[in-house]
């Protein structure tokens, strides 16, 4: 029988929030002085997931503290939140949002390469701030030719990201020079943030990267905007479950991101054919993109499409109207080095969350969240079901898990703690 890790009886009772692993960022001062920062993005920012929004958030906090922010991205993005980006040319043949590890990344990365090395002369930088293995191959190149310092910031591996994502073997001819490039790759920074204390664990064990470079700095979430719904939402939360076809009468099960194998979506929607078995007062509210099709697809074929709504790809302003439906929240993700920040979406939102027991989970959610035994299905309908019978839970673990990220997880603070490092590699 699957089994469920629960909070004690004793942690349920507790008004604090428990120390976790992750890194608990401390108050630094507002810069006196701040920084002309080149932003590599090789992805099409914004496009409404996981890395873009750590991105666009890290972007708005550092702008907030008086940085300035240039952002080099692919083409096919959109402009948000009135940041400065500029787009590498695009090509006629792809017009579309390219998601992960694709063999369209290749000319993608050389036009990002050859933008980066024109904007890098045209409008000299402070420091470069490289985002994922191709902004950080990208920006070792050009710290050498401009003698700038490179942050790199490391959201996790990109040959396990490709394993993940179906676009590598392990047992492949070129998995091993693919995993030395990654490493070849590691050591090039001036100082690496991770999102994540298990990709730093990740970094210095595997990959030898001295642990001196390399600074945690966890997802974060504004808590003014995704929050608890009141009162005064209910108006609002009766108007948008009609408009999805979601029955007033059930409880609704939410999850917000990438529609993906290693997401864990085909997961949960096995998960949830086992508990309608059990229950048939719950709705599943599966908000995100790529793949919507095929998995519309498989909750006809498993029979739970009357208690299924997908829809579709989900705007990030709109992300936290759309939370407030839910009752409880699902990240069913099955990736062993990503990071995850929808968690801590979740725990702004005040909602109960079930996650597979991994470190990146506990690092969020710490023993507030409900965990089922990696990476199983009948483990995770367990959990869930018997969430779903202790509803006088509901509210004492979502107020936990809001406490928490309000004390551990604000970018402004990260933003803060960034701008340390800023300081640190300049020096």
């Amino acid at each position: 029988m699957a089994s469920r890790i629960r909070p004690t009886s004793e942690a349920l009772s507790k008004t604090e929030s428990e120390p976790s692993h992750a890194t608990s960022l401390q108050p630094h001062k507002t810069p006196t002085t701040t920084h002309q920062i080149l932003m590599l993005a090789p992805t099409m920012f914004f496009a409404d997931y996981g890395c873009h929004v750590r991105i666009y958030e890290e972007a708005i906090a550092l702008r907030a503290l008086g940085h300035t922010i240039r952002i080099l991205a692919y083409p096919n993005g959109r402009d948000i939140g009135g940041l400065t980006v500029r787009r590498s040319p695009g090509v006629p043949f792809n017009y579309r949002v390219v998601v992960g590890s694709s063999k369209h990344k290749i000319y993608l990365d050389a036009l990002l390469g050859l933008t980066s090395l024109h904007e890098v002369f045209a409008n000299t930088p402070t420091l470069i701030h490289a985002h994922l293995h191709e902004g950080a191959l990208i920006g070792s190149v050009l710290a050498r030719v401009r003698r700038l310092p490179l942050i790199f910031d490391f959201q996790g591996s990109m040959t396990a990201e490709m394993i993940d994502h179906g676009f590598l073997k392990r047992n492949s001819p070129f998995y091993r020079l693919l995993w030395q490039l990654e490493k070849w790759i590691d050591h090039q920074p001036d100082a690496i943030l991770t999102s994540s204390h298990n990709a730093a664990d990740l970094l210095i064990h595997t990959f030898g990267v001295p642990a001196n470079r390399i600074y945690p700095v966890p997802d974060c979430v504004n808590t003014d905007i995704f929050r608890p719904r009141t009162k005064e939402d209910a108006d609002e939360i009766k108007t948008l479950k009609q408009r999805l076809g979601i029955p007033a009468d059930r409880i609704v099960i939410t999850y917000l991101g990438l529609l993906a194998e290693y997401q864990g979506t085909g997961l949960l929607l096995e998960a949830a054919q086992r508990i309608l078995h059990e229950r048939r007062d719950v709705h599943f509210l599966i908000m995100g993109y790529p793949n919507e099709p095929l998995y519309r697809q498989r909750a006809h074929a498993l029979g739970i499409q009357e208690h299924v709504t997908f829809t579709g790809r989900m705007p990030y302003e709109d992300a936290p109207r759309y939370l407030r439906i839910g009752d409880i929240a699902v990240a069913p993700k099955m990736s062993a080095t990503e990071g995850s920040g929808k968690l801590l979406n979740y725990m702004a939102t005040a909602l109960p969350t079930v996650a597979f027991d991994t470190p990146v989970s506990r690092e969020y959610l710490g023993e507030w969240g409900v965990y089922a035994e990696p990476f199983s299905a009948e483990s995770f309908a367990r959990a869930l079901l018997d969430l779903l019978e202790t509803p006088h839970e509901w509210p004492i673990l979502g107020n936990a898990l809001r406490r928490r990220v309000q004390e551990r997880f604000s970018w402004d603070q990260a933003a803060r703690f960034i701008t340390s490092v800023y300081e640190r590699v300049l020096r």
